[in-house]
């Protein structure tokens, strides 16, 4: 095979995978697999085309290098169940297939350990772990799950879980008033409208992100502070039950400026009002949050 053949077939595969080319990885020269011989070894072609592509924007919304983007991969895999629970993951084997050297595995594997969806242990290996054991408070966890078969589960979770945090932090935080953040929050308010009339979607998405994580950062609550992490990964989930933040319009505007005056005047309650009808979810969607479920 040419030089130019060989090097057109290893930028294929990078480009398949998402990672980085054969010209900037130290790779590390892994001896081919027995993949026959394995029992139980996973699959890796049999991963849903999706993955990558969030991956990919996941990775780079967040400013990840290589060993982030893997992270990525196989987060969003085993999440997905294309590598189920107590499969084994082979270190040489995911080198191999993603193109990447020894440090980008390991490096890798460790941030999903710490996540709870693999476990490594002398004598076994690292194998996927049961969902049981998965930090589900995880920020890339929830994405990871709001974009794969579990989303609609994972995005009424999250609608059930803010209808249950944001109010009361809203109450808190009319005991906690600052001046300076209550500035801000009708800064916020202010960019949101002025970037609902030019239509731009990401700026008003982010103006709403820091209005909701700075509220929850006021409430004078540590543990509330420690889930602001959710409250931004479920802002940055699009589809499921529709509230108040995922529709702008004027009526969610309004909610966001009721809040902010309720802060100002110190109105706990009129503060919580708001928040729960800003976070209420319309009528036309189906599955009504937060109604009660039965058990």
């Amino acid at each position: 095979m040419s030089t130019l053949a060989h090097t057109m077939m290893t930028a294929a595969r990078s480009t398949d995978s998402g990672l980085a080319g054969p010209g900037e990885l130290d790779r590390y020269p892994y001896a081919e697999p027995q993949v026959a011989e394995r029992v139980g070894a996973p699959s890796w072609e049999g991963a849903d085309p999706e993955l990558g592509r969030v991956g990919r924007r996941a990775a780079g919304s967040r400013g990840r290098g290589l060993h982030g983007q893997l992270v990525q991969q196989l987060g969003q895999m085993i999440v997905s169940g294309d590598l189920g629970a107590d499969r084994p993951l082979v270190p040489e084997e995911i080198g191999q297939r993603f193109e990447v050297s020894r440090t980008v595995v390991r490096e890798s594997l460790r941030v999903l350990e710490a996540k709870g969806l693999v476990s490594a242990r002398p004598n076994v290996g690292t194998r996927v772990r049961p969902v049981s054991d998965w930090n589900l408070l995880d920020p890339d966890i929830i994405e990871w799950r709001a974009f794969g078969p579990q989303r609609d589960d994972q995005r009424r979770e999250l609608s059930e879980l803010r209808w249950t945090i944001e109010p009361l932090a809203a109450r808190l935080a009319a005991g906690h008033g600052r001046e300076d953040v209550q500035q801000r929050l009708s800064d916020m308010v202010e960019i949101m409208s002025h970037a609902m009339a030019q239509g731009d979607a990401l700026t008003y998405s982010r103006a709403d992100n820091e209005f909701h994580s700075l509220l929850i950062q006021i409430a004078g609550n540590r543990m509330l502070e420690h889930l602001s992490g959710i409250v931004s990964a479920a802002l940055q989930v699009s589809g499921g039950p529709v509230t108040g933040c995922d529709r702008p319009n004027e009526a969610s505007l309004a909610q966001h400026a009721r809040i902010v005056d309720a802060l100002g005047t110190g109105d706990g309650a009129a503060a919580e009002t708001a928040m729960r009808q800003l976070l209420t979810v319309h009528p036309e969607v189906e599955r009504v949050v937060p109604a009660p479920r039965e058990h």
